[in-house]
């Protein structure tokens, strides 16, 4: 009987190091951070998937993509496991991520203000919020928020005032 070796969980990491985000494809669901645990359980590949907020709809999308490379790979039994807690921040998201998101020319979340800063959060949901976001294609602090929905739910809406460019914010969560 020969028996199939199952690869290293290092291995399986940087395979889902290749699994794109749906509606960000420049970041991979490992650096956005929503990939918690990757374990054996006797043969079955149990991966621990956080979504960055409850009601996103790309989560089955992520699901069934990560289901689908870890299948393309060879990995016959796969669990996806949705884990809630702790909820997703975008503190989680790789320094990586963030320069890829800056690179595709959306600004990445101002550092500190994730939802593991409850003062800070509380401040920004009052409207006393002095939040400076960066324009991702000329680094002007000189922008201004155009509407806090942008082109997905996890976006808002910025302007640059120096090159005039407008441009997507990844709100912080």
């Amino acid at each position: 009987m020969v028996t199939k070796t199952l690869p290293d969980t290092a291995t399986v990491w940087d395979w889902l190091a290749e699994v794109p985000d749906p509606e960000i494809p420049v970041i991979s669901v490992t650096d956005l951070g929503i990939v918690r645990d990757v374990r054996w359980e006797g043969d079955a590949l149990v991966v621990a998937v956080t979504p960055t907020y409850s009601g996103c709809p790309a989560t089955a999308v992520i699901n069934l993509d990560i289901e689908t490379h870890l299948r393309s790979r060879g990995i016959d039994n796969v669990r996806l496991e949705r884990r809630l807690s702790p909820p997703w921040t975008t503190e989680w998201l790789s320094e990586a991520g963030r320069e890829k998101l800056r690179a595709y020319g959306i600004a990445p979340p101002v550092e500190g203000t994730g939802s593991d800063m409850a003062s800070a959060r509380a401040a920004r949901l009052a409207g006393a919020s002095n939040l400076v976001v960066t324009c991702p294609r000329c680094g002007s602090e000189r922008t201004e928020k155009v509407s806090q929905h942008g082109s997905t739910p996890c976006k808002a809406a910025y302007r640059c005032a120096a090159c005039l460019e407008p441009f997507d914010y990844f709100k912080c969560i």
